[in-house]
């Protein structure tokens, strides 16, 4: 399976060898608070996923999204992680950070798990940071080979977010065209 722990183990593995690691600040994870999730994703699926998790079942919402009982707690601490490094930049600990989190987060949607992301991290942080820290624009840049369908959508009528998405056209999960700009308020603050 593609999402693996081997998939974080090799880019520590990489930054240690190109002796990058002593001018890290490397951060522990927290669980998230909820507040933060419950304001991108709907409390019925939250409450859905930890009960799959909960009940042993090893896939969430399609086979894409393969799990053990743990999923939950883990993706609890990405989005904690992400966040933990956030409130830190914006009080000065950090000058600028890159979270290297599992399981990863853009293809979730609201109410639904995709391509091994159950929370959208990204989303959740952006949401954080505006609501938490007064920032009244953000943009999101997206470089992954596929498009973040999940981080378009929690945006795409939103003026206050700028998505851009640098993936391959064709690749999962097939959205992501050129000519998704946005709507309503939001219109022209999507660029794929």
């Amino acid at each position: 399976h593609p999402e693996v722990p081997d998939r974080l183990s090799r880019v520590y593995e990489g930054i240690k060898q190109a002796g990058l690691l002593p001018k890290l600040v490397l951060i522990n994870a927290s669980r998230a608070d909820m507040k933060w999730i419950e304001m991108v994703h709907d409390r019925d699926y939250i409450q859905r996923f930890e009960a799959a998790c909960s009940s042993g079942v090893n896939m969430f919402d399609s086979p894409d999204n393969q799990m053990c009982s743990a999923t939950y707690e883990t993706a609890l601490l990405a989005v904690g992680g992400i966040l933990d490094v956030a409130r830190q930049v914006m009080d000065g600990t950090l000058d600028n950070a890159f979270c290297a989190v599992r399981p990863p987060g853009h293809h979730a949607e609201a109410n639904k798990a995709m391509g091994f992301c159950y929370f959208n991290n990204v989303a959740i942080a952006a949401t954080y940071l505006q609501k938490q820290h007064d920032i009244e624009r953000i943009m999101i840049i997206d470089w992954d080979v596929h498009h973040g369908n999940g981080t378009q959508n929690a945006f795409y009528d939103d003026p206050t977010v700028f998505y851009f998405s640098i993936h391959q056209e064709h690749h999962y999960p097939g959205t992501g065209r050129v000519d998704q700009e946005g709507k309503g308020e939001g219109c022209g603050f999507t660029k794929n």
